[in-house]
């Protein structure tokens, strides 16, 4: 059994959520900013009359938050409330990947990394950390 995932990349690190949260992936997209919002939520935006929070798990990753006039590409993911969009460097390809492959997340990452982490694929080109959309969206 196999199962399709979307990739992106933020900051080194190449991500993946299963392809059936995803319900799109766009270009740049201008963010009106939420005063007072807690670290980590980019604003919003306007996606065809919806009104969808964009989130730069940036700060949760252990990296530093995307500055507002930086250009980032947005991922799509469908959660129990709608629609959030996801701020991400690049979006990659969809990947289907046998799941007898998957393997639990490395121990050299972070311990709040790891929180956020399902699991990971080895990939030639390197590692693949599938994200856990709903624990990265907590808190």
């Amino acid at each position: 059994m196999s199962t399709q995932y979307v990739t992106f990349r933020i900051g080194d690190a190449l991500y993946g959520v299963e392809v059936m949260r995803v319900s799109e992936t766009l270009g740049h997209h201008a963010r009106t900013p939420v005063p007072l919002a807690p670290v980590g939520i980019a604003g919003l935006v306007n996606l065809r009359g919806q009104v969808v929070m964009t989130v730069d798990l940036r700060p949760r990753l252990g990296l530093e938050a995307l500055a507002p006039e930086n250009e980032s590409m947005m991922v799509v993911v469908e959660v129990e409330d709608g629609s959030i969009s996801l701020l991400v460097d690049e979006v990659g390809e969809v990947l289907n990947l046998e799941d007898d492959q998957f393997e639990t997340p490395p121990d050299t990452l972070p311990a709040h990394v790891r929180d956020l982490i399902t699991g990971a694929f080895k990939l030639d080109t390197g590692l693949l950390l599938t994200l856990d959309v709903d624990a990265a969206l907590a808190a």
